[in-house]
């Protein structure tokens, strides 16, 4: 089984390649024209949405929540199709609606200026230059509508696996180069994909629930699953609405349970091997608390690890009907579920409050973010200890290169465990700085106040060398009171937990 994406624009030649493609390989061809009419037919207001996304601005509370109908349904329609067989869809940027499914052939389609120049001349009957500006215009929408959904760039190459310049060579000389391209084992669906696959329709699946029910519909939602356990983040506002959510779902087929966790945002902890006693699963809850955010978990698998076999080992066991013994019950020792501690630390969290969902990676750094919702509003990043299997110094430039990473491609803060206490945390050290620092700008300011007349006259003199001296005590010391406040202020605000 594969699933192949490919990424077209307007008139480039991406729909015959897509068709050209799946022919060869005998698979069905969907384009995103069908899912566009299956969302129409499930009442999203796909046009409206199209127009408030590309005009640009913040989405009006309706139109955010339509946008998550949208996503869910879309990745859900996917899924549907791709658990069918395999399958090739041409469309925007279909594979960043299967986030953590690895084994995607990613494809993107350019074509030569003159050709799509030609083409919109002759299909519209409009002059070259009007012709250049609706291209022009259509390819913005389309970088718009791709940001303002997914939160990346359109034509970030990193996006891709191969792109394809139909300027080189013809279509049916592409698709056949592609056909090889398909069939290597690189691209073939693996368990642990066809399990993250699996988990995304189930999510999907909720998340369309939650928007046909009428007691959940106007509610703004983020559905996670992971072998079965549906984890539903809500906005404080909309609290009235939680009784509701295992009621909707309840009779969801595949959902063993259902989570439902309020929270304002997110934050992502990733992990080698997670341990819900552990100090640094304190800190994290105590942050998560202080911000009303909920903690998705990211096991990353030590390097070398076989997905399939993580994969398999984090899956649940089946539970035996009761009396299958035959009619005398025998204790039997729960299964050991080896998963680095992922399904404790995600109950313990579930347990606060605080959990926001819980999934395993195998993947490199550079990899990692494909596995990532981009969709998903985080705030932080916490990485912890990953790498185990390396050296001290290797491990720590690894750290630091993924942190580096995943900042720069998220937009958020990201911190390393180690610093989360120092950073958002009130403690001793900081309690010591605060009343140190407050102790020096309450003298300062004591000093200046009982000795007025002489700092006045000691800035008014008319002499050249004290006219040098006074501008050069302004220089220091007026950078040195604001930094002693301006510390005072922010370690205040930590510690009533308002920075």
């Amino acid at each position: 089984m594969q699933i192949i994406c490919i990424s077209r624009g307007t008139l480039r030649g991406g729909k015959e390649l897509a068709e050209g493609l799946a022919h060869r390989l005998g698979v069905p061809c969907l384009g995103r024209e069908d899912l566009i009419e299956a969302a129409f037919r499930d009442g999203i207001q796909v046009g409206k949405l199209e127009t408030a996304m590309v005009k640009g601005g913040r989405l009006s509370e309706r139109l955010a929540i339509e946008k998550e109908h949208y996503l869910a349904f879309s990745t859900a329609f996917l899924c549907d199709r791709a658990r069918e067989g395999s399958l090739v869809y041409h469309g925007r940027t279909g594979h960043l609606l299967l986030p953590g499914v690895e084994h995607l052939l990613r494809i993107r389609v350019v074509a030569d200026p003159e050709f799509r120049l030609r083409a919109v001349m002759r299909d519209l009957g409009i002059p070259r230059e009007k012709a250049r500006r609706y291209i022009e215009d259509v390819d913005e929408d389309r970088r718009r509508w791709v940001h303002a959904m997914y939160g990346v760039s359109w034509e970030d190459a990193a996006q891709y696996d191969l792109i394809v310049n139909l300027h080189a060579f013809n279509i049916e000389n592409a698709a056949a180069a592609l056909t090889g391209v398909a069939q290597l084992p690189d691209f073939q669906m693996s368990p642990a994909s066809l399990k993250a696959l699996d988990d995304l329709h189930l999510a999907a699946r909720a998340r369309v629930l939650l928007a046909r029910d009428d007691r959940t519909r106007a509610a703004s939602f983020k559905v996670t699953g992971s072998s079965g356990v549906l984890t539903v983040t809500y906005l404080p506002h909309s609290a009235a609405v939680a009784p509701a959510i295992p009621k909707v779902l309840e009779a969801l087929e595949g959902v063993r349970e259902v989570r439902a966790t309020m929270a304002a945002t997110n934050i992502l902890w990733i992990e080698e091997a997670f341990d819900p006693a552990s100090e640094s699963f304190r800190h994290v809850v105590e942050v998560a608390s202080k911000w009303g955010a909920a903690v998705e978990l990211l096991r990353l698998c030590p390097a070398g690890a076989d997905a399939d076999e993580v994969a398999a080992a984090s899956a649940p066991a089946a539970t035996p009907p009761r009396g299958a013994a035959g009619g005398i019950e025998e204790d039997v020792e729960e299964p050991v579920v080896v998963d680095g501690g992922l399904s404790a630390t995600a109950d313990a969290l579930a347990s606060v409050g605080r959990s926001g969902g819980a999934r395993t990676v195998c993947a490199s750094s550079d990899r990692l973010i494909e596995a990532i919702d981009r969709t998903v509003p985080y705030s932080l990043v916490v990485v912890g200890d990953v790498y185990l299997s390396k050296g001290h110094a290797a491990r720590v430039r690894l750290v630091r290169e993924l942190m580096g990473f995943l900042g720069e491609r998220l937009k958020v803060p990201t911190v390393g465990i180690e610093d989360l206490k120092s950073r958002y945390l009130f403690g001793r050290a900081d309690l010591v700085r605060m009343v140190g620092f407050l102790a020096l700008v309450v003298l300062v300011f004591a000093v200046v106040f009982t000795n007025q007349e002489a700092v006045l006259r000691f800035f008014a003199a008319e002499e050249t060398w004290a006219r040098v001296l006074a501008a050069a005590a302004a220089f220091v010391i007026i950078p040195v009171v604001a930094y002693l406040y301006g510390t005072v202020a922010s370690l205040w605000l930590k510690w009533i937990r308002m920075e």
